[in-house]
């Protein structure tokens, strides 16, 4: 008798570890016409984040620029910063890094961090652009 019952387990047992592997199917569907499948249009890769740019914007140029200190443009204001940005990046880049003074306000060379290298600076200005567009 325990023979049989612990045959009778065992196998038991089997079958249970046997069906874990298989998945249950669906039943067809009661409509017989032919199914579709909705397939969502694949979403664009994002741009990768400037993590450089956004942590010195965020230590160093936020400090004017966050206010509009000085005449400096707040990133995402895009009529301050459209004329900007249509000069061109180098131009934007040599004025971060050099300084500038012109009709609307100052920017100081490297925002005021002397210690910014010149690819933090670009960084920066890079972060900016990209909210403003």
């Amino acid at each position: 008798m325990r023979y049989l019952l612990g045959t009778a387990l065992a196998a038991a047992a089997l079958s249970l570890l046997a069906a874990c592997g298989k998945q249950e199917q669906a039943p067809a569907p009661a409509s017989s016409a032919p199914a579709t499948v909705a397939t969502a249009a694949p979403t664009p890769a994002a741009a990768p984040e400037n993590a450089l740019g956004k942590s010195v914007f965020g230590k160093t140029c936020a400090l004017c620029h966050a206010a509009g200190v000085a005449g400096a443009p707040k990133p995402g204001d895009k009529a301050d910063w459209g004329p900007r940005i249509a000069q061109g990046n180098e131009l934007l880049y040599k004025h971060a890094i050099e300084g500038f003074t012109g009709a609307k306000g100052m920017m100081p060379a490297r925002g005021g961090g002397a210690a910014l290298t010149d690819d933090e600076v670009k960084a920066a200005v890079d972060h900016m652009v990209a909210l403003s567009k």
